[in-house]
């Protein structure tokens, strides 16, 4: 059940926006945006970390089928690496705005920054548990990233990305200890600049 949120645009040809994969150590942060049908309402909409993950692979193909625009975009570790996930993070989401196959009027952001664009848009705090159409933004964005790094998984065994999907778990850095550091590894971030350190005291 999403919370109430009341927009300034009154509307109905607007988007929500929503990204995954700031906090991951590994693999790029994918972002979504998706206009919602409102004569093709799709039910169970919420928050995706809420979500099992079948709920979210079955919601995932419904909201490609009913929307009446989506689209995915990312910002990759070298983008990352080189501007900080902030504004990778921002990036991405412009893309995924502009790559709509129709325009929206407004665009809801979740969070509280919002990319310098041309669009009016309004940055919605917890907007993926308020507004449905950041709930599917955030559903397309985090089916796609999770399955890439189930992928990468099979790429890179040893370091478990299928579970923890990049995030800084034991797993993780008990792997980087141990294998140390792949392609796909943010080298901005903490944890992995300071393995490529001690890798260069050996």
């Amino acid at each position: 059940m999403l919370e109430p949120f009341v927009s300034v645009y009154q509307g109905f040809l607007f988007a929500g926006c929503d990204e995954v994969g700031r906090g991951p150590l590994a693999g790029d942060v994918v972002a979504a945006a998706v206009i919602l049908d409102p004569e093709t309402p799709i039910a169970g909409l919420d928050d995706s970390k809420k979500l099992t993950e079948k709920k979210r692979e079955q919601l995932f193909i419904e909201i490609q089928q009913k929307a009446k625009s989506w689209c995915i975009a990312r910002a990759s570790v070298a983008e990352i690496d080189k501007i900080n996930i902030l504004q990778a993070s921002l990036l991405a989401m412009t893309r995924a705005v502009q790559g709509l196959h129709i325009q929206p009027e407004h665009v809801l952001v979740d969070g509280n920054k919002l990319p310098k664009w041309a669009y009016t848009a309004e940055a919605v705090v917890k907007g993926d548990s308020r507004v449905a159409a950041i709930s599917a933004a955030s559903i397309l964005a985090k089916v796609t990233r999770d399955r890439e790094m189930i992928e990468f998984d099979k790429i890179y065994p040893g370091y478990g990305f299928a579970g923890h999907k990049g995030y800084p778990t034991q797993v993780h850095m008990d792997a980087l200890d141990k294998l140390g550091i792949t392609p796909i590894h943010r080298t901005s971030y903490a944890p992995v600049r300071a393995k490529i350190e001690q890798m260069k005291l050996f």
